[in-house]
């Protein structure tokens, strides 16, 4: 079994969503999947709600803090920000394979509801795409 642990500034958004397409992509048997934050923001209601629309629920997640998991010998480490990659604290993990990707923040678009919706699902299905190929690229 693998450890995964995606990594952004807030882990609000677009890591929950990269959680939320790991869990749904992989079995319990091949990985557990988790997401932090260098900082934590509690969770985005449009990043809920444009991965409800697809069928997924990420409303049990919690926003953490990557220190929370300074214990886990992780085997993946992905950030999904610039920020998060530029100002992510040494993480322990013996052989870790540390990839990196800067999608779009959708949080970070104002204007309308139907706008906001754009940006969100713009954001999830880069989220989407990238880790499935991620999925079949190392599982």
């Amino acid at each position: 079994m693998k450890n995964i642990l995606v990594l952004c500034t807030g882990n609000s958004c677009r890591s929950q969503m990269a959680h939320g397409y790991l869990n749904h992509f992989l079995s319990n048997s091949e990985a557990t999947v988790y997401s932090a934050g260098i900082e934590t923001h509690g969770l985005n209601p449009g990043a809920l709600a444009i991965m409800k629309e697809d069928g997924i629920s990420i409303d049990h997640h919690t926003s953490n803090h990557v220190d929370e998991y300074a214990d886990v010998n992780f085997d993946y480490i992905i950030t999904v920000c610039d920020h998060a990659n530029e100002n992510c604290p040494y993480i322990p993990s013996k052989n870790a394979l540390r990839l990196h990707h800067n999608f779009f923040d959708p949080s970070k678009v104002e204007g309308t509801e139907e706008e906001r919706h754009t940006a969100f699902l713009k954001a999830r299905e880069e989220i989407k795409e990238y880790f499935k190929a991620f999925v079949k690229t190392y599982f």
